[in-house]
């Protein structure tokens, strides 16, 4: 095992490549960043099985395990355990990360919420039902209409607000990012987010989707499937082919939502929250 940089990067898109929906995360960090610790914020960890790149390990604000087998579970847990990253998440498939919390357990912190069983969706072609015709990519202009509703699906989904401790600044500056790449999507009725979704990372193969939220008073309506539709439309025609997310088992409402748009399971997914 050791640390990957810039000189690795063909290796470890040949590695990725084996499932380039999974892995959309780890592809587009190593894209993005050429494994340039100074813009990983932390390090991507190599296992080599006969001289060959077979798995991977992310480890920077997300621990993120890629074609992992027991093996190399074990052996980056065991890195892990000796050198505590920042990492606030440990995320991946279930079977990698349930590995890597036998050996980390005892080392790290109990986590502040674990959850198992999270469903790995994709869906590749068109959506199976009508999109929303008020769906739109988010402009600037609408920042601050949408913020306050990015706010309140991140307080609902993670559990704490992401301005807590001071972080409101680079959430919103997160959020703008988000915007002006053309990866926000919204429905917005009389200055009020009716619907969003966001596409949090994408490659040439693969856009992963995140932070889909429906306002409160209007849940029950069928607006998260047809404006998934919506989304998922823009992004197969416009960013990737395949459009993916990972959804907790227990939220059903959303589980049926992503059913009804043409979501279908390939993986499970698992996340622990420190």
């Amino acid at each position: 095992m050791h640390v990957l940089g810039p000189s690795d990067v063909p290796d470890a898109l040949h590695c990725l490549e084996r499932d380039p929906v999974v892995n959309v995360f780890a592809e587009y960090r190593t894209r993005l960043t050429r494994l340039d610790p100074q813009w990983l914020g932390g390090e991507v960890w190599g296992w080599y099985v006969d001289d060959r790149l077979e798995s991977m390990c992310h480890v920077a604000a997300n621990l993120v395990p890629v074609n992992c087998d027991e093996a190399a579970s074990t052996a980056f847990a065991r890195r892990a355990a000796q050198n505590r990253s920042s990492s606030a998440t440990v995320v991946g498939p279930r079977a990698s990360v349930e590995a890597m919390w036998r050996v980390l357990r005892p080392a790290w912190d109990t986590p502040r919420e674990s959850r198992w069983e999270q469903p790995h969706l994709q869906i590749t072609g068109a959506p199976a039902v009508t999109p929303d015709p008020l769906v739109r990519r988010t402009e600037t202009r609408d920042l601050e209409t949408l913020y306050p509703a990015c706010v309140a699906m991140y307080t609902e989904e993670v559990g704490v607000s992401p301005e807590i401790g001071g972080g409101g600044a680079l959430y919103r500056t997160r959020v703008r990012q988000l915007v002006s790449r053309g990866w926000s999507f919204s429905r917005i009725e009389n200055d009020r987010v009716v619907f969003k979704a966001e596409v949090a990372c994408a490659t040439a193969a693969a856009a992963q989707i995140q932070g889909v939220y429906v306002d409160p008073t209007r849940r029950g309506e069928g607006i998260a499937a047809a404006g998934m539709a919506a989304v998922v439309e823009i992004v197969r025609a416009e960013i990737a082919p395949t459009a993916s997310l990972y959804v907790n088992a227990h939220n059903t409402p959303a589980r049926r939502a992503y059913a009804r748009c043409g979501f279908e399971q390939t993986e499970t997914f698992s996340t622990l929250m420190f």
